[in-house]
């Protein structure tokens, strides 16, 4: 990626609501340049227009990121039922002896206790859960110069 598709691309990361008037302005790339870029993007490098929430605003005061060891013979169930659990964020498939890290959100500790139980029956050999008491970064990959200068070498 050339540096200045980089550049739109931190514009993006830093507020994708920016118009590509302002975008343009500030990184004096044609407004058609940009916009093409972004279809190509769209085709690749882009996965997902989305937004970030703040939780605790919403009254989910309890995140936790929970590590999972997982029976082989129930892998593709336990799998299914993280796919489709309405508390669960995110999941990533990982190794080193674990097989998923899910991060999770809550209301309050009971209805983590529910879910841990109802996982707990699922075939788990073992779970660690290590409670998220403040998010300090988040998303500032390529969002800053110190990015840029990385990438561009």
């Amino acid at each position: 990626m050339k540096t200045s598709e980089l550049s739109v691309m931190r514009h993006l990361r830093t507020n994708a609501r920016e118009t590509l008037t302002k975008m343009s302005r500030k990184t004096g790339i044609p407004v058609s340049t940009i916009y093409e870029w972004l279809k190509q993007f769209e085709n690749g490098v882009i996965k997902k227009h989305t937004c970030l929430l703040d939780f605790r605003e919403l009254g989910y005061d309890l995140r936790v990121t929970i590590l999972l060891s997982i029976q082989k013979k129930s892998k593709e169930a336990v799998k299914s039922f993280l796919e489709n659990h309405h508390r669960i964020n995110t999941i990533y498939r990982i190794n080193n002896g674990y097989d998923y890290l899910i991060e999770t959100v809550f209301k309050n500790m009971s209805e983590l206790q529910l879910f841990l139980d109802t996982l707990d029956e699922r075939g788990i050999k073992e779970r660690k859960e290590y409670y998220i008491l403040e998010e300090i970064m988040r998303e500032a990959f390529l969002t800053s110069d110190a990015h840029m200068k990385l990438l561009a070498t």
